[in-house]
């Protein structure tokens, strides 16, 4: 009876010591939805539908777990052979279901995340705003794929950022930039990630915080606000000159207008770890347009 009964809570004993173990080694991440993801181990077929994610699955050094993304998701080229699921905001579910993924990473606006999870498959949904966003979900993704190095990864992508901003003449500080992101048209706002990062260059924002990351702007504020450069897109650029008004402000009369091809759009409208590209681009822009 005496050894049965050590017996007994010799095991039980290890049986709490297992289960102590196990919930240690789980992962829990709270996404942007303020919804808690439990994880039993570090996932391995990874689904991305938004561009700047899968950029970070990436840059922590784990492409290789991507079995599915986007149709927009380009970079790296590696990306080119896996199975597309659609687009960012409304992907396939059956698609992605097909995939059998143990996490699927969106956008917040994505409206797959609520049938996905029907069908019992776990969702991050996650939006990257500015750059502390980007930073926050760098650590996230970094504690899913248990990543040690995430804090090394930012400070080179801000040291990239400083140094671009160092290579500028002072008179760049004198330039208020008007950023478009698409032609409605919405702007690039100071508190936007790429406005964090034309701060950082020195130069000004036509567009203020208070007006939200991205706004739609009406044209004639645009006109009004007579910005001394535009950074807009090939797709953008066609248009402008049919613009009403526009022929007037002074980044047109002055030829003070940066056209980026759409690889260097992808580079500068995706929060995450090219930002420091993003503000190379800008800055010989920058560069190019001051007095």
């Amino acid at each position: 009876m005496k050894i049965s009964w050590v017996y007994r809570v010799t095991i039980y004993v290890l049986w709490t010591l297992c289960s102590v173990a196990n919930a240690a080694l789980a992962i829990e991440i709270t996404d942007d939805r303020n919804v808690s993801v439990q994880f039993k181990q570090t996932p391995m077929r990874i689904v991305s539908v938004l561009p700047s994610l899968t950029e970070s699955v990436c840059a922590l050094g784990h492409c290789q777990r991507l079995v599915g993304v986007d149709r927009y998701s380009n970079f790296p080229t590696s990306l080119a052979s896996l199975p597309r699921v659609g687009g960012s905001l409304d992907p396939s579910i059956e698609a992605i279901a097909a995939l059998k993924p143990d996490v699927v990473l969106m956008s917040v606006a994505c409206r797959a995340a609520e049938r996905l999870q029907a069908l019992g498959i776990k969702v991050l949904a996650m939006e990257p705003k500015n750059q502390a966003d980007v930073h926050r979900i760098l650590l996230k993704l970094g504690q899913l794929l248990e990543v040690n190095s995430v804090e090394t990864i930012w400070q080179e992508m801000n040291s990239g950022i400083d140094a671009a901003a160092k290579s500028l003449p002072a008179s760049v500080k004198k330039m208020r930039v008007y950023f478009e992101v698409s032609n409605a048209p919405y702007a690039a706002g100071e508190s936007s990630f790429i406005g964090e990062t034309l701060q950082r260059l020195g130069a000004g924002n036509i567009v203020s915080a208070s007006l939200g990351p991205f706004p739609k702007l009406n044209p004639e504020f645009i006109v009004r606000a007579n910005p001394d450069v535009i950074m807009i897109s090939e797709r953008g650029f066609a248009a402008l000159a049919a613009r009403p008004g526009w022929n007037a402000i002074r980044a047109l009369r002055e030829n003070r207008v940066c056209v980026y091809t759409s690889a260097e759009s992808d580079v500068l409208v995706r929060p995450g770890p090219r930002m420091a590209d993003a503000a190379w681009i800008m800055a010989k822009c920058l560069k190019s347009k001051a007095s």
